[in-house]
């Protein structure tokens, strides 16, 4: 009796190639991929690069609500019914994206059990880093917040090693993203350098001694200056 043939899907090669429902941008720096209020009708794959979410609310406020790297999807919400788009998605460095429409993804989704656990993976993974902000934003100091952060940005928590945060972000995105002032970004910034945290080389450097700092029940954080 014959065997099945075997799946021979690769979720990654799908998702790097141009097909039926597929299309791939390269993005320049400060471009969106949409903006809040589009018709949502995609969902759109990180290959390259770093992506920007910000929010703006009724009263014009606006806020930065995420930063998304190669491998991580966004724009999602297409495929729960949401009609239009609730964040704007802007490039921080040349990026290349992958659109894949919603109809094109709810197929891929159906037909191939390898693309459709590769999703799944993601949305579990983001839901979790959900709460976890969650906790971090009802619980924690605005110091404590930004040190998780950082840690965050620079892949600590990771398989892969921790990397020098490699784009510029600016101390009012870092306030924007934890809740906090510019001011005391600052304040915390040169604290955390000042201690050995962090070190500044054209790039961002966070060092284990910060993620010690996190852990330990009382830290360093909580010297007082």
């Amino acid at each position: 009796m014959a065997k099945p043939a075997k799946d021979k899907f690769d979720p990654k090669t799908f998702l790097a190639k141009v097909g039926a429902g597929k299309s791939i941008s390269k993005l320049g720096k400060g471009q969106n991929v949409f903006v809040q209020g589009d018709v949502a009708d995609a969902v759109f794959y990180i290959q390259k690069g770093k992506i920007k979410l910000t929010v703006v609310s009724d009263q014009g406020k606006e806020a930065v609500v995420g930063m998304l790297e190669p491998g991580q999807f966004f724009g999602e919400g297409c495929l729960n019914g949401q009609p239009l788009r609730i964040a704007t998605t802007t490039a921080m460095e040349d990026s290349i994206i992958t659109r894949i429409s919603k109809l094109a993804m709810i197929s891929a989704l159906e037909g191939r059990p390898k693309f459709s656990q590769l999703f799944m993976a993601y949305l579990l993974t983001r839901n979790s880093r959900i709460e976890e902000d969650l906790i971090d934003q009802l619980f924690n100091s605005s110091e404590k917040r930004l040190a998780r952060l950082l840690l965050l940005l620079a892949n600590f928590g990771k398989e892969t090693s921790p990397q020098p945060i490699g784009v510029k972000i600016s101390q009012e995105t870092l306030a924007e993203m934890i809740g906090a002032t510019r001011s005391r970004v600052s304040f915390f910034m040169n604290k955390f350098r000042r201690l050995g945290f962090i070190s500044y080389n054209g790039k961002i450097e966070v060092h284990s001694s910060l993620l010690n700092a996190v852990l330990i029940e009382k830290s360093e954080l909580g010297r007082k200056d």
